[in-house]
């Protein structure tokens, strides 16, 4: 079991000082809109991970008036009979410049640092995951391909660089006759967008076959009886080298006048299907609430079977978000899980985890940037 024992943040959005010692299996925290609840599940996130999950920019953590912000957090994994394994990670952000430190030291690589403590983060923004843009499913298979293949992070964005200087150029060479031959950095660029991309649509797949193993199981317990799920992806690009150089050569001209290529990986989607018809289109807004909830937690059934341990569960604000009976199937889940977890709240009342009591549970009160046990 993967614990957070101690947490330490300064200068992060609202809150200037928080230090705890949290409960080992639920801790919540209530409080009323704008006060920090969200800040303190970003703040674990981010000492996890190295991102936020409410920003790319890391400059927007930094607290009003502050020159950096920092996380300090140690984690410990616990196995029966077995000394625990412990470790202190560190994220700190100066200026623009996010840097990271595992036990004092530089890790050799962010995805080595980002799998080291696996979290896994529901906010209310995502509840479009399963009926807005294909983007944020995309970044739910990067998440699972970073512990299934985690060199997979280093082709996502090494295919990102060659696609937009590949596009770059075909833009400035749009007025060349057509019996001009493109330049050569064109082709240079091509061949890192197939090697790169293949990659990637590679280990997508695999990320894609493990979410929907565990899926249909979750959304059996979550949402409403009956309901056929099924979760399939479907590529953009290709996961041959050679097939995607092909397609790219071939649409070169069309490329030209389009925002970004029309083949590639960038055009994945992980297609969600109830009773055989797309999600988007069928789904109640109940529904996809219920089905967010399961992506997220077969997302961390995922990184829970291939890293060996439970992820913490961050939870912002889930109960505001389903009906009643919903919210009690959610707690029902999650009072079997192992994982340690964290969930933020307005109404701490509405929050039921039969069988567990302190101090497996703490519960804590914000206001003001505050933390304090309620």
């Amino acid at each position: 079991m993967l614990r957070l024992e101690q947490l330490s943040v300064r200068d992060v959005r609202n809150l200037a000082r928080v230090d705890v010692e949290p409960a080992e299996r639920v801790n919540v925290i209530a409080g009323h809109n704008g006060h920090g609840k969200t800040s303190i599940l970003e703040a674990i996130y981010f000492a996890a991970t190295s991102k936020s999950f409410r920003t790319s920019a890391p400059e927007e953590l930094v607290r009003h008036g502050a020159s950096a912000c920092m996380v300090r957090a140690r984690f410990a994994e616990h196995a029966l009979g077995i000394e625990p394994i412990a470790r202190e990670q560190v994220a700190t952000v100066t200026g623009r410049r996010c840097a990271v430190r595992l036990d004092g030291n530089r890790p050799a690589s962010l995805a080595a640092f980002a799998t080291r403590s696996p979290v896994v983060a529901f906010h209310p923004d995502e509840l479009a995951l399963s009926s807005g843009p294909a983007q944020g499913r995309r970044t739910l298979l990067d998440r699972i391909a970073l512990f299934v293949d985690p060199a997979s992070a280093d082709h996502r964005g090494r295919y990102v660089r060659a696609l937009r200087a590949r596009q770059q150029l075909l833009r400035r060479s749009s007025e060349r006759p057509a019996d001009e031959p493109a330049r050569p950095d064109v082709a240079a660029f091509e061949e890192l967008c197939a090697v790169h991309g293949a990659a990637l649509t590679r280990a997508r797949e695999r990320a894609a076959a493990a979410l929907a193993g565990e899926l249909v199981s979750a959304f059996t317990e979550i949402a409403a009886p009956g309901l056929g799920l099924v979760a399939r992806y479907r590529p953009g690009g290709s996961a041959r080298p050679d097939e995607a150089r092909e397609r790219l050569v071939e649409e070169r001209r069309r490329d030209a006048f389009r925002a970004t290529a029309g083949f590639g990986p960038h055009r994945d989607d992980l297609v969600l299907l109830l009773d055989g018809h797309p999600a988007r289109v069928v789904a109640s807004q109940g529904q996809h609430r219920a089905l967010t909830l399961a992506l997220k937690a077969a997302e961390a059934a995922c990184v829970a079977r291939v890293r060996g341990v439970e992820p913490i569960l961050l939870l912002d604000d889930v109960s505001s978000e389903l009906d009643p009976e919903r919210t009690s199937a959610l707690f029902e889940f999650l009072s079997e899980r192992r994982g340690q977890i964290f969930l933020t709240t307005t109404r701490p009342e509405l929050i039921v985890t039969r069988g567990i009591e302190p101090p497996e549970r703490a519960d804590f009160h914000v206001q003001n940037g505050l933390l304090a046990r309620a």
